[in-house]
């Protein structure tokens, strides 16, 4: 079924724009970011000065993605520093800027102390603020690492689990070099599986409210030359039913001690449709993203976007006529319920792949055992 609406990329070059990379020209750092709200439709730039630009840039969604957040804090903080801003206050303003996503505040933690570590030492703010940069840095190559062995992983494990290829993946939100220092996270496994030539679609969910799945993945999925087929969310449904998913892969912004995962809303009903189904359902994410200091789905704090996101399309083409910036799309007034995430609950989880191994079945003891071992691994 549907063959024919697959799309296949023809611009098979990964986009050569990366997503945040530190800039030094005689004016002084600037971290530069590729502007995420603009995709697909022009690649632009963002040049931020300080880490107050740096936080808008991050509400706003120009610079999003779990792992990603993670190194705009940490280069925030490094920016912050070098400037001759209060680190501490620009901490704090970064690490608040989103509060689901818990990478971001341990990139920010991350170079933070790094700061303050040799401040203490040398009582030298060019040091300090060069430590800062080194630790956001070495966060870059890591996270880049990380989403290699996630790809090897997280193949293999399809392999498991439904040998002999031709894979019909469904993904939802946005996962890939996008959100990563790397190739990303869930994304990054469909990737590999392609390259192996072993899958034979990706279907992508358009992924409301921002439609960062047809704006972002499909735009992602298109320059590495997939077969890719866009829906609309509660068109998935209708694919189970018909037997086309073999498996959903998503990636995660916080993942609970209990093995709860945070994850762009809509997808709690993709794994209550693949339970139903009997399709693995399987979240890729960095170890960063467990909290262990997070003990339930219930504890996990959902970001609220504006209300003004459902009731108008947004798009930096079109003509400004809504409150908010775009164009509406529902009477004036209308109240509308946005968060940006839900949350799966752990039975409803196949398996949770990380960098450092993958988890079957999900299990509080077994995510608490996989972060212990991750520890003994960065310490060795």
């Amino acid at each position: 079924m549907a063959d024919q609406y697959a799309h296949s990329g023809e611009d098979s070059r990964p986009t050569e724009i990366p997503a945040i990379r530190w800039e030094e020209p005689p004016e002084g750092p600037v971290v530069v970011l590729l502007d995420q709200t603009r995709l697909p439709a022009e690649e632009v730039e963002l040049v931020c000065t300080d880490a107050s630009a740096l936080v808008e840039a991050i509400r706003s969604l120009a610079v999003r993605g779990a792992p990603l957040l993670g190194v705009a804090g940490a280069y925030g903080v490094a920016l912050a520093a070098a400037r001759g801003f209060e680190v501490d206050d620009a901490a704090a303003a970064l690490a608040g800027a989103r509060p689901t996503a818990v990478n971001l505040s341990v990139g920010v933690r991350r170079a933070q102390a790094a700061y303050r570590a040799e401040f203490v030492r040398s009582g030298d703010p060019a040091q300090a603020a060069a430590a800062a940069l080194a630790a956001a840095r070495q966060l870059h190559r890591e996270d880049a690492e990380a989403s290699t062995r996630m790809a090897e992983r997280g193949l293999a494990l399809l392999e498991e689990l439904l040998p002999g290829g031709g894979h019909r993946i469904l993904t939802h939100c946005n996962t890939g070099s996008l959100v990563s220092g790397g190739e990303g996270t869930a994304f990054a496994v469909a990737l590999a599986a392609h390259r192996a030539g072993k899958l034979r679609r990706l279907w992508v969910d358009e992924t409301r409210p921002l439609l960062q799945g047809a704006r972002l993945t499909a735009y992602e999925a298109a320059r590495s030359g997939m077969a890719y087929t866009l829906l609309t969310d509660n068109a998935a449904g209708s694919l189970f039913a018909a037997g086309e998913v073999d498996a959903v892969l998503i990636g995660a912004d916080r993942i609970a001690a209990d093995g709860s995962v945070a994850n762009k809303v809509g997808s709690y009903p993709l794994a209550v449709l693949a339970r139903y189904h009997h399709v693995p359902f399987v979240v890729v994410a960095p170890v960063t993203t467990v909290d262990p200091d997070t003990p339930d789905g219930a504890s996990i704090e959902v970001e609220q976007r504006p209300g003004f996101e459902v009731t108008e399309i947004m798009a930096p083409q079109m003509p400004v006529t809504g409150a908010g910036g775009g164009l509406p799309v529902a009477p004036l007034g209308t109240q509308a319920y946005n968060p940006a995430f839900d949350v799966t609950p752990p039975e409803l989880i196949t398996a949770i792949v990380t960098e450092e191994g993958a988890v079957s079945p999900v299990t509080a003891e077994a995510l608490a055992e996989l972060c212990a071992r991750s520890r003994q691994v960065s310490m060795g």
